[in-house]
This record gives structure tokens, C-alpha cells and sequence, in this order.
């Protein structure tokens, strides 16, 4: 592993892309720290720990994503988070309206023409977040706005919104001259940056003796194995034997040879907890302007972590989610007559609807294990809290989104070093193969 290390460095090309990356990641934690003119950054604070201390509102999941920004109300308060709705939307667009359906198959002329609308969306999605926290901040968080009024409110919007763009281009510079998916690794940079300080926290724990050193060990080993587990489903893949029928054009013979198709035990990644968090969430950020109210009340206290209902709701809507955006994805039939365009057949499996049927029955079969599993993570985080009084947030979105970040850099570099005929990260120098189920 050590080699493997010091073999990045000795790659000129490699080193020049890691070491530019991170420096991109600097400037970005570097403006993490500038804040909005005309806010009160401890009252923001206060309010979102007071929210979290509640119960967690969608605020609170939004500044996770934005790796404390939000709270810290800087100029980067937004994120990247327009740009990955607008990009989700976009996506699932594709599967409902033929405009976008026919872009996506016009190939990379049409890669840049969604390229394009996914940034004009992004300066809407940000506009409109911009305009609607300003707006919550100056009246819905007492004191976070000392001098409220249009002036802070347009102050306000466009230096988010500019910080939106700022870090999508940052994003952008690190695919293009970097290592890894730059949006990624800018998300991936935010959530990690938060658990230094926890380890801190727990270990500080420990000294004071509200933690037992026992208990930390626990915490430590288990904290491994989950993310071990998560790394196992992440990888995991359900092959489908195909095999390509042989076609003499002219002299030539074309196909032959046999292949498979790679369904993931997980297609759906992260989406499902985002959306199931957005949509529970939901009722709580309501009840926050209603704090007299008994029925929101009541309604708080049913859809709070670690209530029954709440466990119940947010797994059921994990699992809907899964099947729902796999089903948007992943086309059974268009794979099933791409498959006959070729040549291609299951073997034992008639071409057209037969094969699709097949396909479709495995993605059911493999799509349910994974969503229960990722569903169990997601809620690990109210678990691990009552358990082990754990003082930061293991788990859920944030462990999911850094195993797969870490996951996709780390076989990119190792590409790089396979490629020099370097020794990668795994026994002779072979790129990791995906765990088959």
C-alpha cells in the first residue's frame, strides 16, 4: 500500500492532477470561512443547533450537504446543492419528456447542450434558495439579521448566488485538469471536514469520563464495519450473461463473443435517502413557524428521529424512492431491443419482451436488499446517538456519499498507475473488481 502511495509521485501527470485538486479543495474550504455581509453568524448558528437538539428540519439537512455554510452563513452558504437538484431534475426529466430523451441520445453534442440548460437551471435554483433563506433569515431566526430590508436581501442573493457558480466552476476546473469528479469531491470535502472536530469532541469525552473508553472502542469498531459494508454494497453488482451472435458482413466476422450485463445491487446511490429526508423533513421546517399550534406540536413529536412512526415512514419512503428512481434510469425494454439491434441474447431468454421481463424481475430482486441496507444506514445515525451518545453525525447520506466519492478517485488513480504499469492499490496492480452477487 505504501509502494503503491509513493508511486503516485512518481508519475509527473498524476501528481500534477492530485496536487491541483487539492489545491481547489483549499480554496474552497478557504471561502467557507468568508461570511454574507449583514448576518449574525452566532445567531444562525444557535438556531440551527437548537434545530438539530429538536429533532434535525430541513435546514439543518441542507447545511450538512453544504458542509457547515450554511450555519457559518458564508458567501458559499448555498453549496453545490442547486447544481445537483437541477442535475437530478434534468435527469429524471429525460425519462418523461421526449425534448431531453432525444438529447441524451444525440451523444456529446447533446451532453452539451444538457450541460448548458443544467447551468441556466442552476442560476434559478440558487436565485430561488437565495431569495427564500434571506427571506427566513430575517424574520424566522431572531437576531441573525441586525439591519433587515431589500438592501441585505439583494445583497444577500447575489453573493450566494455567486458563490453557487464560483464553486460549480471550481468543480468543473477539477474534472477537467484534476483527479475525480469535481462536484463530488466538493461535497465529499464538506461532510469530511466535520469529522475531526467530532473525533475530537468524543475523545475529549472519554477524557472527562462521559465516554468510557470501552464504549469508544465500540464506537470506533462499529464505525468500521459499517463503512466496510457500505463499500461491499456500493461495489456489488448483479451479472447478466449475454452472449453476441456471429455476423459475417463482406470478409469480415462480426461478434461472437460472450459479455454481461452489470446491474448494481445499489443504481439508485444516495437519491432515495436525500429525497425521503426532503419529504419528512418537510412537516418539521413547517412546525417551526407554527410553535403554538398543538396539532404541529403533536405532529413534531410523531415524525421526530428515532420515533416509531417517523423510523417507519422514513424507511417505507427509502425503499419507494429506490424502486421509483432505478425505475426512471434504467429501461428494461430499451436495454432488451438495444440488445436485439446488436445481435445480443440472454442465453435461455427469448429477445425482445422476454428479456426485458428478466431484466426487469432482477433489478426487482437485487434493488429491494440494497435499498433495505442503505436504509438501515440511514438511520444508524439516531441509533448510534442514543446508543453511544456519539457527539457528530456518523452515517446516513454523508457516510454513503464519501464511500462512493472515495471509491470513484481511488480508481481513478488507480488507472493512472495500472496504466505506467505502476503497482495499483490492489494485488498486481489489477483494477478492483466489483463484488458479484
Amino acid at each position: 500500500m505504501l509502494d503503491s502511495i509513493s508511486n503516485i509521485f512518481k508519475i509527473p501527470d498524476l501528481k500534477k492532477k492530485i496536487l491541483f485538486t487539492a489545491l481547489i479543495l483549499i480554496i474552497y474550504r478557504l471561502g467557507s470561512f468568508i461570511p454574507i455581509p449583514g448576518i449574525n453568524a452566532g445567531a444562525l448558528k444557535e438556531f440551527l443547533s437548537s434545530a438539530s437538539r429538536a429533532g434535525g428540519t430541513l435546514f439543518g439537512m441542507f447545511d450538512l450537504f453544504v458542509g457547515g455554510n450554511l450555519g457559518r452563513a458564508s458567501v458559499f452558504a448555498l453549496g453545490i446543492m442547486p447544481y445537483i437538484t437541477t442535475s437530478i431534475v434534468i435527469q429524471l426529466l429525460g425519462g418523461v419528456i421526449p425534448f431531453f430523451e432525444r438529447l441524451k441520445k444525440e451523444g456529446a453534442e447533446g451532453q452539451k447542450k444538457i450541460a448548458q440548460y443544467t447551468r441556466y437551471g442552476t442560476v434559478f435554483v440558487a436565485s430561488f434558495n437565495a431569495i427564500g433563506i434571506s427571506m427566513f433569515l430575517q424574520s424566522g431566526v431572531e437576531g441573525a439579521v441586525p439591519n433587515p430590508g431589500f438592501l441585505f436581501i439583494f445583497t444577500s442573493v447575489i453573493t450566494m448566488v455567486t458563490g453557487v457558480m464560483f464553486i460549480m466552476w471550481l468543480g468543473e476546473q477539477i474534472t477537467e485538469r484534476g483527479i475525480g469528479n469535481g462536484i463530488s469531491l466538493i461535497i465529499f470535502a464538506g461532510i469530511i471536514a466535520r469529522y475531526p472536530q467530532g473525533f475530537i469532541q468524543m475523545f475529549q469525552m472519554v477524557r472527562v469520563g462521559a465516554m468510557t473508553v470501552f464504549m469508544s472502542v465500540a464506537v470506533i469498531v462499529v464505525m468500521i464495519i459499517v463503512t466496510g459494508s457500505v463499500v461491499l454494497v456500493t461495489e456489488g453488482i448483479r451479472k447478466i450473461p449475454v452472449q453476441y451472435a456471429k455476423r459475417i458482413i463482406g470478409r469480415k466476422v462480426y461478434g461472437g463473443q460472450s459479455t454481461y450485463i452489470p446491474l448494481k445491487v445499489n443504481t439508485a446511490g444516495v437519491i432515495p435517502i436525500i429525497f425521503a429526508q426532503a419529504v419528512i423533513m418537510f412537516p418539521r421546517t413547517i412546525a417551526t413557524f407554527f410553535k403554538e399550534s398543538d396539532f404541529m406540536n403533536v405532529l413534531v413529536r410523531l415524525l421526530s428521529p428515532g420515533a416509531f412512526l417517523y423510523t417507519t415512514i422514513y424507511v417505507g419512503l427509502i425503499v419507494f424512492f429506490a424502486y421509483f428512481y432505478t425505475a426512471m434510469v434504467l429501461n428494461p425494454i430499451e436495454m432488451a431491443e438495444n440488445m436485439k439491434k446488436y445481435g445480443g441474447f440472454i442465453p435461455g431468454r427469448k429477445p425482445g419482451k422476454k428479456t426485458s421481463d428478466y431484466i426487469n424481475s432482477v433489478l426487482v430482486r437485487i434493488t429491494l436488499p440494497g435499498a433495505i441496507f442503505f436504509a438501515f444506514v440511514a438511520v444508524l445515525p439516531e441509533f448510534m446517538s442514543k446508543w453511544a451518545n456519539l457527539p457528530f453525525y456518523f452515517g446516513g447520506t454523508g457516510l454513503i456519499i464519501i464511500v462512493g466519492v472515495a471509491l470513484d478517485t481511488l480508481q481513478q488513480i488507480e488507472s493512472h498507475l495500472v496504466m505506467r504499469h505502476y503497482e495499483g492499490f490492489m494485488k498486481k496492480g489489477k483494477l478492483r473488481g466489483r463484488r458479484s452477487f
